[in-house]
């Protein structure tokens, strides 16, 4: 009813950000290794500042339409700026907040009430060191006051745990999207997570690590980057709508967006969960709000999938599917019924998108069964993998390349810290299972 509400109560929009086209420059590097180390930062922010062409341009100079990266919480980075002591199990993110004082104080007290109905507490607000002098005036005057919490709990399993961060940070969203408060436009929560951050804003990509000053210390370590700059055609820019979401970033399009959104919807009265029990009706809607992008939809979707115990490349082949039903040489039945299993529950994502995402611990990339976007990789002689939306994105020798690819239509790539590279044969065992005939057929 509430959710209902304020769908009807929705301004009319001129511009539609469902209806987004976008060139948008993606891309992931990678210590293979699980070495986490600050020339992980240093190789992302290379790889944004060579896509700098794939980003949109304002008339104003230096003005883009965004960029952003993601990486894994670097713990002992924050335990040596924040000036109390926290657990070592504790979510995290950037917030943005609109800049007046008096709505932050608001924003603050919801955020803190809700996810204190989760059963946990922020025990730290930290205000996040930035340099606007980089900044045009046209962006300076959108930009937000970025906060961030440091939440913890009350002794629960990190799953549990990852649960209440994942329902109180959707009942903070719908409650501050029915309020009343001046600027709630400018609100935006980055990310709220145990395992991952993201650093995003209405920037260009050589412009991130100057204006976000944690990027720049030597301190601030992580095993992999997910990196993105946005070129959006037919939207307008603003801080929330750059990249990465909270799992994935994208580049592309998905043409089937109105039927997935609606089926989407059609199919929430339906869902159940043993771990989330009553507690699943606070995601609801799914998807947050139905004028936003594509990409943030699907970033909703695979969200609720990983968080109630699928597998990432589950979640991302379970949405974006290869042509399977056209596939001569597809003879594993246990293939195909997890096929015809999970086509009956979630129609295909279907467009030109590259799509790579994280659930905090693997990176998986996937291309849409027409192969209409590229994604390119390559593996150096030190173990760093480099994938992006096209060759060339970081200077090396070449003679340190020792394995190069790119994936093809319909293609799903895996990638863990300490593991290395999965091969074909060790993604597919995640979809080989007798249960799902057993299923099919009942």
């Amino acid at each position: 009813m509430v959710a209902n509400l304020a769908r009807s109560c929705e301004p009319a929009l001129l511009i539609n950000p469902k209806e987004e086209r976008s060139s948008c420059g993606v891309g992931a590097v990678m210590d293979l290794g699980g070495r986490r180390r600050h020339s992980v930062v240093e190789m992302g922010m290379e790889v944004l500042s060579n896509m700098i062409h794939r980003g949109a341009i304002g008339i104003e100079k230096d003005a883009g339409d965004g960029a952003g990266i993601m990486l894994q919480v670097p713990h002992e980075f924050f335990k040596q700026v924040i000036p109390i002591e926290i657990p070592s199990q504790y979510g995290t993110g950037l917030v943005f907040f609109p800049q007046e004082g008096k709505e932050i104080i608001n924003l603050k007290n919801i955020i803190e009430e809700k996810l204190s109905e989760q059963g946990l507490e922020v025990r730290y607000w930290r205000g996040v060191p930035t340099d606007n002098r980089i900044l045009p005036q046209t962006v300076r005057d959108s930009e937000p006051a970025i906060f961030q919490p440091f939440v913890v709990g009350k002794g629960h399993t990190d799953e549990e745990f990852d649960r209440r961060l994942y329902i109180g940070r959707r009942m903070i969203e719908k409650e501050i999207q029915m309020s009343n408060i001046k600027g709630k436009e400018s609100f935006w929560i980055c990310s709220l997570d145990r395992r991952i951050i993201v650093y995003k804003g209405l920037l260009r990509g050589n412009q991130i690590d100057e204006y976000y000053k944690d990027l720049k210390d030597e301190n601030l370590k992580t095993s992999f980057a997910l990196i993105h700059i946005r070129f959006s055609t037919n939207t307008s820019s603003s801080w929330n709508l750059a990249h990465p979401y909270r799992r994935l970033i994208h580049n592309g399009e998905f043409n089937t967006i109105k039927g997935n959104v609606n089926w989407m919807n059609a199919r929430e009265a339906d869902l159940e969960h043993p771990e989330f029990g009553e507690r699943i009706e606070g995601l609801k809607p799914i998807i947050a709000d139905r004028n936003q992008s594509d990409s943030a939809s699907l970033d909703n979707v695979l969200e609720l999938l990983l968080a109630t115990g699928r597998g990432l490349p589950h979640a991302l082949r379970m949405l974006i599917p290869d042509a399977w039903q056209e596939d001569a040489n597809l003879v594993d039945e246990e293939r195909k019924d997890w096929y015809k299993f999970h086509a009956s529950l979630v129609e295909p994502w279907d467009g030109p998108s590259l799509v790579i995402a994280t659930d905090g611990e693997r990176v998986g990339a996937i291309l849409d069964r027409n192969g209409l976007r590229p994604c390119r990789y390559d593996v150096t002689s030190d173990n760093i993998l480099v994938m992006a939306s096209e060759a060339g994105v970081l200077d090396m020798p070449p003679e340190k390349i020792i394995r190069r690819g790119r994936l093809g239509p319909g293609q799903l790539f895996l990638a863990e810290p300490g593991k290395g590279i999965y091969s074909e044969e060790e993604i597919l065992k995640e979809f080989s299972d007798s249960k799902y005939k057993k299923w099919v057929e009942s």
